[in-house]
């Protein structure tokens, strides 16, 4: 059913951004105070303690510019933010409790505090559930750092967010959008596939960005496409095992005859220790003979005289066939 609701707009130009957050003053808030109070807690780690008392006096002072009250309970290890009867945001107890989720998680406080900002929201991303082995997740969660921090580095400039990777998740803030890149970008690092290729997408878009004729056209002719390996490509083994079935039989196989066994079929196994030294002594002479005949049968064909005519080829031919004893 075609829509009744598509009328003119004269007030609706092309100049106006449709996505810009307009701040929210008291003014704005005709209700006046909130009929009851909101509060959030979290806990934060042992190791957190020292550095959250030393930077809590900047948290209390931003959070205070938003009529908004922050308890540090070293004793039970919890954060606690709360409304006040000044508070006029509603929005701003929920920014409060991203804040402390994000000091928990070992966020720098002047870093953290920047999400009270109207522009910026947060993504806290756990990582530990999508991978099952422990030694393969470390070394997927190392890629999104790179080699020296530059593949994290490449990303927060491409976003335009702060990433911070910590224990078994990974804390991104920024706007909406860089935040839905982050959240694919390592969710496919977790699935083993490495950040470098969204990396260089991500490039390509921005460059494509900056172009105002592409803005109407579809983009995936410029964007790369990377094909998957599959396991026909690997390299066969070595040594490849008869898998197929057998036809089964309830004898053993015969044993292998060990080197004891054959000395007794040969004969030698009843001989003296003079005799055994007599028959090696034998068999030494028999192939030095043998070397001696074939090295002298190399020399007479080298003084056989070539036939008339066909000298060049003989000699070649004597060239090919000449024995190099070794």
């Amino acid at each position: 059913m075609p829509s009744t609701h598509k009328q003119d707009k004269p007030w609706d130009t092309e100049d106006i951004d449709k996505w810009k957050i307009e701040p929210f003053a008291p003014t704005d808030n005709a209700s006046g105070t909130f009929t009851e109070e909101s509060s959030f807690a979290t806990l934060f780690p042992k190791y957190r303690e020292t550095y959250l008392k030393t930077a809590w006096p900047l948290i209390t002072r931003s959070l205070a510019s938003h009529h908004i009250s922050c308890t540090l309970d070293l004793i039970e290890g919890s954060m606690t933010v709360r409304t006040t009867r000044k508070t006029y945001d509603p929005a701003a107890i929920l920014k409060a409790r991203d804040l402390i989720k994000l000091l928990s998680r070992s966020v720098p406080a002047p870093q953290a505090v920047r999400i009270l900002e109207d522009a910026t929201a947060c993504d806290i991303i756990k990582i530990r559930n999508l991978v099952r082995n422990k030694e393969r997740f470390v070394k997927r969660r190392q890629r999104i750092l790179g080699p020296n921090g530059t593949t994290l580095k490449a990303l927060e400039l491409l976003t335009q967010t702060y990433i911070l990777v910590q224990g078994n998740t990974v804390s991104v803030m920024g706007p909406y959008p860089g935040l839905k890149e982050v959240r694919r970008v390592v969710t496919d690092c977790m699935a083993n596939i490495h950040p470098i290729y969204h990396i260089k997408e991500l490039m390509i878009k921005r460059e494509l960005r900056a172009d105002p004729t592409l803005a109407t056209e579809n983009w995936d002719r410029f964007l790369p496409h990377f094909k998957r390996r599959t396991l026909s490509k690997r390299k066969k083994p070595a040594k490849i095992t008869d898998k197929s079935k057998k036809v089964y039989t309830p004898f053993p196989p015969p044993r292998e005859k060990s080197k004891v066994d054959l000395q007794i079929e040969s004969g030698e196994y009843f001989l003296g220790k003079q005799a055994k030294e007599r028959k090696e002594k034998e068999d030494r002479e028999q192939k030095q003979r043998e070397r001696a005949e074939e090295k002298k049968r190399g020399k007479e064909r080298e003084l056989v005289p070539p036939k008339e005519g066909d000298e060049g080829g003989k000699k070649k031919k004597r060239k090919k066939e000449k024995v190099v004893d070794v």
